[in-house]
């Protein structure tokens, strides 16, 4: 293993290089200033412990931190995430940049995209992870950089206002500060929780107080903590089978639905191609009021009471004592490869299967895109928009998904 405090400093000059052309590949990196900012930071500084090849993975998510149980608090996100929502975000010499949830090497890229005219300003609740983010932008040279030890829930008044704030840990809502930090033409990046999924999401004002999205795509982060943490609703149908929602408009009966898990599954088949998981998985959420998340562990697949699209978690539709939830199959008369299906448990199975296919051929023949739907965040004191599958209520506004 390379010690990466001392590690040879061409070789690491050699794998920033490396990794820049595998994000170019990937086409994470897109602009030339994103692309020389991580060709300049150092990122083995901000990784103390990484080999130097793992430092420069472009999918490599060290964890810095963890609590008592190995759940992580703290890491230091992927490049192909980093470069992803940094070009989402369209930084500009000469902007005022706020990020929520600090680990060093993200606000250093910043710095370098905002340059000399520019300012960074890098938030964290944990004294320890700020102290860590001091430490090695210090090191790496970054000293023009705030570190800034506050809940991100508030928002950092005293420094705004922002062109673009950029969160890097999981937000379950978008507080008001943020807003009022924001400036009138600038952008939010932000990971939302919606429905037990997470998506990054840049948002801009729009003309009637709120945010509407120019881009988003799926992703993982640490949770936020503070004022602003939220879990979302688990119900535990079965031993290593839960289910994941927001709020408590969606009626379980643990029961009935524990019963219909241990009857033998249909399956029915959309004739549909299977690809783009992610984006199905939003429509899917955000299109049947009954939709949640469905997960199991490796116990419960193994037992063969779910399938392997359980594992890491899939859209399920509930209807009262039955369930059907996605599956894919290989066709070698479909474009990807794969044809989309359901596997469905219950007495109503076959019901429920019907309405799930309806919804799998409705996104193949209208939305089978990136970037399909449209997602607002309409603010409180206004008035939400009339509850419906797309309309996901948070604790400070009311976030809207439509499918043009």
């Amino acid at each position: 293993m390379t010690d990466v405090t001392t590690g040879n400093v061409e070789e690491a000059a050699a794998l920033r290089a490396a990794m820049v052309r595998e994000l170019r590949d990937q086409g994470a990196i897109q602009s030339e200033p994103v692309a020389a900012a991580f060709a300049t930071v150092p990122r083995h500084l901000f990784t103390p412990g990484e080999p130097l090849k793992a430092a420069y993975a472009a999918n490599n998510a060290p964890v810095v931190k963890t609590d008592d149980n190995g759940l992580t608090l703290s890491s230091v996100s992927a490049p192909h995430l980093q470069a992803t929502m940094l070009e989402a975000a369209e930084i500009e010499p000469g902007m005022r940049v706020c990020e929520y949830g600090s680990g060093g090497y993200n606000a250093a890229l910043l710095a370098e995209l905002v340059g000399d005219s520019g300012r960074v300003t890098t938030v964290d609740i944990d004294a320890e992870i700020v102290e860590r983010a001091r430490t090695f932008l210090d090191e790496a040279g970054y000293h023009q950089v705030d570190v800034v030890l506050a809940d991100a829930e508030e928002g950092v008044p005293e420094s705004a206002p922002f062109d673009r704030l950029i969160v890097t840990a999981g937000s379950w809502d978008i507080p008001p500060g943020w807003i009022e930090q924001l400036t009138d033409d600038g952008r939010i990046v932000v990971p939302l929780r919606l429905k037990g999924t997470t998506r990054w999401i840049a948002f801009e004002r729009d003309s009637l107080g709120g945010l509407v999205s120019r881009s988003y795509g799926l992703c993982v982060f640490v949770p936020f903590q503070g004022a602003g943490s939220r879990t979302e609703r688990t119900v535990v149908v079965d031993a290593g089978v839960v289910l994941r929602m927001d709020g408590e408009d969606l009626k379980v009966d643990v029961e009935a639905l524990r019963r219909a898990l241990h009857l033998p599954r249909i399956e029915r088949w959309s004739g549909a191609v299977f690809d783009m998981p992610d984006e199905l998985t939003l429509f899917l959420l955000t299109n049947d009021l009954r939709m949640a998340m469905l997960h199991a562990d490796q116990d419960a697949i193994d037992q063969k009471l779910l399938a392997r699209p359980a594992l890491k978690g899939v859209p399920v539709l509930i209807s009262g004592d039955s369930f059907a939830y996605r599956a894919a199959r290989p066709s070698d008369d479909m474009s990807s490869g794969y044809e989309s299906g359901v596997y469905a448990h219950g007495p109503s199975a076959e019901n429920v299967a019907a309405r799930y296919v309806e919804l799998l051929r409705q996104w193949a023949d209208k939305y089978h895109r990136r970037g399909a739907s449209s997602i607002r965040y309409i603010p409180k004191p206004a008035s939400p928009p009339t509850p419906s599958s797309g309309v996901i209520t948070k604790r400070h506004g009311t976030v809207v998904v439509t499918w043009p």
